[in-house]
């Protein structure tokens, strides 16, 4: 009967022992697949600032062990992406380029201040002419010689009622318009502010 009650004593032990080894194995698989899904958005370099990149799922092999999916590095998601930042913050083309208009500048003027002109599109009936000029150059020299070109411009394509919006470059306040024309009534091109009330 002692024997008997070694023997158990001995299975009992080997259990714990292979309870151990499967517990120690789950808690690195666990710690790995953690450590995958932090690493991986940071290793990232096509991934923007602040951009949330999911990690690629833990896949069980045919043996049980745990694997990550290689993940298919095609740069034309990243091209899009770079197109897509240009056409929000406007400093490239977009769908609603005016390609006519970007043509006629740059065969009127060569100076500096058609130099900063980083995109011309036209929505809604309105010229915007998109610049890489700070949110502060409202009123300014240059923004004020760029609305009266783009001015120039639709009075030669017989534009009845011109609206021109010159906007600085993207930042936290979007594009904001640095000089303006806002229909036939309107010929300074100067940013006005309603006084306050």
């Amino acid at each position: 009967m002692a024997s008997g009650l070694a023997r158990s004593r001995g299975r009992r032990r080997k259990r714990r022992a292979r309870s151990h080894v499967v517990e120690v194995s789950l808690g690195v698989a666990a710690f790995a697949v953690g450590a995958v899904a932090i690493a991986w958005p940071l290793s990232r370099s096509d991934a923007e600032p602040g951009q949330v990149v999911a990690a690629p799922a833990p896949q069980a092999s045919p043996a049980g062990e745990l694997t990550v999916a290689s993940v298919d590095t095609d740069k034309k998601p990243a091209a899009k992406r770079d197109k897509k930042a240009a056409e929000e913050k406007a400093s490239g083309p977009s769908k609603y380029t005016d390609t006519t208009a970007q043509a006629y500048f740059r065969s009127r003027w060569s100076d500096k201040t058609a130099k900063r002109v980083k995109d011309i599109r036209s929505e809604g009936g309105y010229l915007r002419i998109y610049t890489n000029l700070p949110e502060n150059a409202d009123n300014s020299k240059t923004a004020i010689t760029l609305c009266k070109r783009g001015l120039e411009y639709l009075a030669e394509r017989g534009e009845a009622n011109p609206v021109v919006f010159v906007q600085s470059r993207f930042g936290e306040n979007g594009n904001p318009v640095l000089a303006n024309v806002l229909g036939p009534d309107d010929d300074d091109c100067r940013v006005t502010y309603p006084e306050p009330k």
